[in-house]
Parts: structure tokens; C-alpha cells; sequence
């Protein structure tokens, strides 16, 4: 039987342009608000631990490029050289801060101006050719090991009262740019652990922590520009893996709180903070897991 003029198919109610905006507006109002918090909270953590923020800002905009649609196979290393991105001027502040109360180890942070960059340009330039689900892996392992050694870490462990000369300490310094570029953090929980196995104390080595984030961050970010240059599943205001709208919400916050957290770090329970920010890094490394399934 043919179909008379009359005979239609029902009709699909669709979105109206109303209901189209309401849903951007709320998703650009998650989207900011979570990148508030990531910046708040990275800033304190940054002056805290010596760290640069990038175990909060890393999961954080991982989550939050999803909630945009980024693809899958650019979210991780975009999530990486963004946080990477925001590291260098919270380094840099948090150095600045802990410098002024004389705990910067500057002949130590000398010595690492060498092997800690090359360290960082290495893991760049391994990054294009590693998939996000690798990076994933990586930083779950590495947010396991350190999350277990903040929870269950005594500071009187020791492997020797004296940091290692060269090539050891070369050696360690390359490694611990390596694997912080790799996953997008700031090189401190790396350097805090060397540091204080080998005796100093954990001020110092967070003081120091802070250079050492400033020597990742800023060779990491050029190489994760370069890694991701004219790659069409990036979105809008990127550049290579840097993502400029996050870059620049989130910097201002972390530059005002850095400060705090280096007050905070010489006047409150160090051992509840540490706790506090093993379980997270926990949690973090089961999300990651999880996302791998």
C-alpha cells in the first residue's frame, strides 16, 4: 500500500534552543566551578608539601575535560601540560616564599639544574608516543606508592645521613624529572623523599621542593606544547597540550593561596596533613584504576 500525503512519522520532541542554553550555562558553571576549587586547593597544597598542585590539578581537569567532550585519547596528556602550565608560576611563588625564611637548599637546587630539566624534556618527548591509558597507569602506580609512603612513612627513616654526590645524584635528579614531567606534578612528593631519606629535614626539603617544580615545569611545559602541536581532537584556546582557558582560571587562585600553605606548613600537624593527602592520593589512583577497566 503506498503512503498518502497525510501519513507522517511521529513527531521526536527536540531541545529547544532555551533548553540547549540552559545546559551550556550549566555545564560552563561546573566547569569553572571545579576549576575554583582545583586552583584553591593546588595553591595551598603548593605551599604545604613543596609540590607544584599537579596531583590535584591533574585528575581534576581530567574530569573535567570529560565533562567538555575532549576525546578520550588527548584528555590525560591535555590534563598533563596544563597542569604543568599552572606549575611554573606556583613553583615559583612557593620558592619565593620559602626562600625568604632561609630554608632553600640553593647549592643542592644547584646541582640539579642540569639533570632535572633534561629529565623533563626526556618524558615530553616520550609522552607523543605513549597513550592515555598508559599515562593513566602511570600516574595511579606512582599515586599509590607515595600515597601508602605519606600514610605509612615515619620521618626517621634513613638510607644514609649525607644526599648522594654525582652520578647517584645526577642519576636520581633525571629520574625525578622524568616521571613528574610523565604525569604532570611539580616534582615535589619525588624530591621530598629523596631528600629526607637521606637526612634533611622535611622543611628544607620542602623549601626545595619548590625550585625543583620551577626546573620541571617550565622545560616540561614547552616540550607538551611541541608533543601536541596541530592536533585536530584538541579543543578550543589549546595549544599543543595546553589548554589556556584552564591555564588562566586556575593560576591567579593558586599564586594567592601558595602563601597560605607555606604558613600553614610551619604552624600546623604536619603528620594530619600528610595522612590527609595520602588518602587523596589513594582515591586518586582508584579513579584512575577504575577509568583503565
Amino acid at each position: 500500500m503506498g503512503c498518502s500525503g497525510n501519513d507522517r512519522q511521529p513527531d521526536i520532541p527536540q531541545p529547544s534552543g532555551m533548553m540547549i542554553q540552559i545546559a551550556a550555562h550549566s555545564n560552563l558553571l561546573t566547569f569553572a566551578a571545579y576549576l575554583v576549587l582545583a586552583g584553591v586547593i593546588a595553591g595551598f597544597l603548593a605551599g604545604v608539601f613543596g609540590i607544584g598542585g599537579g596531583a590535584v590539578i591533574v585528575p581534576v581537569l581530567y574530569q573535567i575535560f570529560g565533562l567538555l567532550h575532549v576525546d578520550e585519547t588527548v584528555r590525560m596528556h591535555l590534563a598533563v601540560g596544563s597542569s604543568l602550565a599552572i606549575i611554573v608560576p606556583t613553583s615559583l611563588r612557593s620558592l619565593l616564599s620559602h626562600h625568604r625564611r632561609g630554608a632553600v637548599d640553593l647549592d643542592l637546587l644547584k646541582s640539579f639544574l642540569v639533570p632535572i630539566p633534561l629529565g623533563s624534556v626526556a618524558a615530553s618527548l616520550a609522552a607523543a608516543s605513549i597513550s592515555s591509558a598508559g599515562l593513566r597507569a602511570t600516574f595511579a602506580a606512582i599515586a599509590v606508592i607515595f600515597g601508602l609512603k605519606l600514610i605509612f612513612g615515619r620521618h626517621d627513616w634513613r638510607l644514609g645521613d649525607k644526599v648522594p654526590t654525582n652520578p647517584i645524584r645526577f642519576v636520581v635528579a633525571a629520574l625525578i624529572g622524568f616521571f613528574s614531567t610523565l604525569i604532570g606534578i611539580g616534582g615535589g612528593v619525588l624530591n621530598n623523599t629523596f631528600m629526607t631519606l637521606y637526612g634533611r629535614p622535611m622543611h628544607q626539603a620542602i623549601a626545595t621542593s619548590a625550585g625543583v617544580g620551577a626546573l620541571i615545569s617550565i622545560p616540561g611545559l614547552v616540550g607538551y606544547v611541541l608533543a601536541g602541536w596541530g592536533d585536530p581532537l584538541l579543543p578550543p584556546l589549546s595549544t599543543g597540550f595546553v589548554n589556556w582557558i584552564a591555564v588562566l582560571v586556575v593560576i591567579p587562585l593558586t599564586l594567592a593561596t601558595a602563601p597560605l600553605g607555606v604558613r600553614a606548613a610551619h604552624a600546623l600537624d604536619r603528620r594530619r596533613l600528610e595522612t590527609g593527602f595520602g588518602c587523596f592520593m589513594l582515591l586518586v589512583a582508584a579513579r584512575f584504576a577504575w577509568s583503565l577497566a
